[in-house]
């Protein structure tokens, strides 16, 4: 496993080789991106041929800015038909991630509002609603519990004292 390291100065002179190699490649490749530029030119764009005089100008110019307002207006399609579709795939979006249930829901916080205020944003200020939900609620008495005298324990120690205390305490209960 004896692994020999290249020196610094070979490693220097592979690098600049490397680095020459490939300034060659982009030179080359930006002659030939410069020629397809001129080729697609000489097809998609005719000469330019000024005309003499004023009125030929003119016309020239209105021929000029008709063909503006027409790719304007291809352009202004394009960008609502563009606009519309990703409005789309968005919505499409969230109905997927619903349909798989890994919606995160929000965290919930307390929020202090009276039962009309609630109704008054859910319903809209159109609608005056009040609702009492105390008034719903039924009325319940409590029954009070009779409270047994609280005496001397001595004394009611000496009256169960003895089979008849005990006997007298289950009858009683």
């Amino acid at each position: 496993m004896s692994e020999k390291k290249m020196s610094s100065s070979r490693r220097h002179y592979l690098k600049s080789l490397m680095l020459s190699i490939a300034k060659g490649l982009l030179e080359d490749e930006a002659k030939e991106n410069e020629q397809e530029r001129i080729r697609w030119m000489a097809e998609n764009c005719p000469p330019l041929s000024l005309p003499g005089g004023t009125q030929q100008l003119q016309e020239f110019l209105k021929e000029l800015h008709h063909k503006i307002d027409v790719i304007d207006e291809e352009r202004y399609d394009l960008e609502s038909k563009v606009n519309k579709a990703t409005k789309e795939i968005e919505d499409l979006n969230i109905k997927v991630i619903d349909l798989k249930g890994k919606f995160k829901k929000p965290t919930l916080r307390k929020v202090r509002m009276s039962a009309d205020a609630m109704l008054q944003a859910l319903l809209g200020s159109k609608h005056k609603v009040s609702m009492d939900l105390r008034s719903n609620l039924k009325q319940v008495k409590k029954e009070v519990k009779e409270e047994e005298e609280v005496g001397d324990w001595r004394k009611n120690v000496d009256e169960q004292a003895g089979m008849d205390g005990r006997k007298k305490k289950f009858e009683t209960a």
